[in-house]
């Protein structure tokens, strides 16, 4: 045998063994606790949703999903440290527009590829971002909102879950397709927005609706708009952008699982079973349903392709709204 064909046989000898190793571990998988990275702080949507999703499939897979919440630069920190976890089924991340589609333009130092560093498990679903405002706040349309900005250029704040994150972003674009200056107030996540708006501190904020739809309800926020092309079951009376007068306007946000590129085929099925039992239960579908969250499951490849649309269709906004990366 030659020298060549030697190293040959032993080549395909170890990607055999390689193979054989990930079989026998998707067999076993899981057989110890599983992280879930919440790439944000607690009380935000991505932990409303995340939660829900984590506790069912906790039940389904036999072993806990421990949620992880990782916040900081808009959510890239907890996802690039996904992204550079073992690829092993035990770290996983909760993959959202704002970290999957913005975060690698809005951030140099993001440290990922949405498309290259991760495999996709699953969609959870989407839900537009909403515009609120304190009760104080004396707009009480979207119309006049604009019309108070105009006349108060520069003086007007609004608050998001971080630079370059989807409320950011959404901000970034209302203000320009209406025509106004608004100054953005970043947090470090949805929660802590929320607060300070709930609170006084700003007039108003971009949050996703399983977010602010609890505080909406009880006469502490109002809506304005939400930011989808139709309206929210969830907030029936409250009109679309499109409808407040900005024809167009589109923001929706998208939920999903996704876990370190090179995690083993099996191990992702396994993951996406699981998600997709979750996502069919009774109790999730009242959980997210309840939050404003459209459910839509589907297989890795769907979110695959939906990371790609996504990420183009907000690049291309971000570098519409002006805001330079940071």
């Amino acid at each position: 045998m030659t020298s060549w064909n030697k190293w040959r046989c032993v080549g395909v000898a170890m990607l055999a063994l390689g193979a054989g190793v990930h079989d026998v571990a998707a067999q076993t998988y899981p057989a110890r606790a599983i992280t879930l990275v919440i790439p944000f702080a607690p009380g935000g949507s991505t932990s409303i949703v995340g939660r829900g999703v984590a506790d069912k499939m906790s039940e389904l897979l036999g072993e806990k999903v421990v949620i992880d919440n990782r916040p900081g630069a808009g959510g890239t920190v907890g996802t690039k440290a996904v992204a550079k976890s073992e690829p092993d089924g035990y770290t996983l991340v909760l993959g959202y527009t704002g970290t999957l589609a913005i975060g690698p333009s809005a951030y140099k130092s993001a440290g990922y590829d949405p498309r290259k560093d991760f495999a996709p498990i699953g969609m959870i679903g989407n839900a537009p971002n909403s515009l609120v405002v304190n009760p104080s706040f004396p707009a009480k349309t979207v119309a006049e909102l604009i019309a108070y900005a105009k006349a108060n250029p520069g003086k007007v704040n609004f608050g998001s879950a971080g630079a370059g994150t989807a409320s950011h972003i959404t901000g970034e674009y209302f203000a320009a397709s209406a025509g106004i200056t608004l100054v953005h107030i970043p947090y470090k996540g949805t929660g802590p927005a929320l607060t300070d708006l709930l609170g006084g501190h700003i007039p108003m904020a971009f949050a996703p609706i399983p977010a602010s739809h609890p505080n909406v309800t009880a006469g502490k926020l109002r809506a304005l708009a939400v930011t989808s092309t139709i309206r929210s079951s969830l907030m029936p009376d409250v009109p679309t952008m499109a409808e407040a007068g900005l024809p167009g306007f589109d923001a929706s946000l998208y939920y999903g699982l996704a876990a370190p590129a090179g995690t083993p085929k099996p191990v992702i099925e396994k993951l996406n079973k699981a998600l997709r039992e979750a996502l069919a239960s009774d109790e999730v579908k009242r959980q997210l349903g309840a939050d404003g969250t459209e459910i839509t499951p589907g297989t890795p490849e769907d979110y695959a392709d939906l990371i790609d649309k996504d990420e183009k269709k907000w690049s291309q906004l971000l570098k519409a709204s002006g805001v330079a990366p940071e």
